[in-house]
C-alpha cells in the first residue's frame, strides 16, 4: 500500500494557485468581515450617528453651562436661604416649576425659562446644598 505523505503548510502555500474568482470572493469576504468587526466591536459609526452624537454632546454642554448660570442667579438672590429651604420642602416633581417661577432658569436676553436648564439647575442646587 502506498502511504500518502502529509504536505506541510509551507509547501501547500507555495504550491497553491487560486483562481481569480477565489481571490475576488476572498476579498469580498474579508471586506465584509472587517466591516462587521469594525461596526460591532471597533467603535465605528456612520456619519449620521456621529452627527447625532455630536449634537447631543453640544446640547448637554450648553445645558450644563446654563445650569451653572442658574445657580449663580440663585446665589445672587437676597432671600436665597429661605428660598432654598422652600425648594427642599417642595416635592421633587414640583422643584422644576419652583425654579422657573423664581426666574433663576431664565437666561439673560430670554423671555422664558428652559425646562432642561431648570432640571439641571435643580440637580445642581440639591447637590451643592444637601
Amino acid at each position: 500500500m502506498e502511504q500518502k505523505k502529509k504536505t506541510g503548510l509551507k509547501k501547500w502555500w507555495s504550491e497553491a494557485r487560486p483562481t481569480k474568482t477565489a481571490v475576488f470572493w476572498s476579498w469580498i469576504a474579508s471586506i465584509i468581515l472587517t466591516m462587521i468587526v469594525g461596526f460591532a466591536w471597533g467603535g465605528w459609526v456612520t456619519g449620521g450617528t456621529a452627527r447625532n452624537m455630536a449634537e447631543d454632546m453640544a446640547e448637554d454642554a450648553v445645558v450644563d453651562r446654563m445650569a451653572s448660570i442658574c445657580v449663580a442667579q440663585f446665589n445672587q438672590d437676597p432671600a436665597r436661604d429661605a428660598k432654598l429651604q422652600m425648594l427642599k420642602d417642595t416635592t421633587s416633581y414640583q422643584r422644576r416649576e419652583y425654579i422657573q417661577t423664581q426666574g433663576w432658569a431664565t437666561m439673560p436676553d430670554e423671555d422664558a425659562p428652559d425646562r432642561t436648564v431648570s432640571d439641571a439647575c435643580v440637580k445642581l442646587l440639591m447637590l451643592i446644598n444637601p
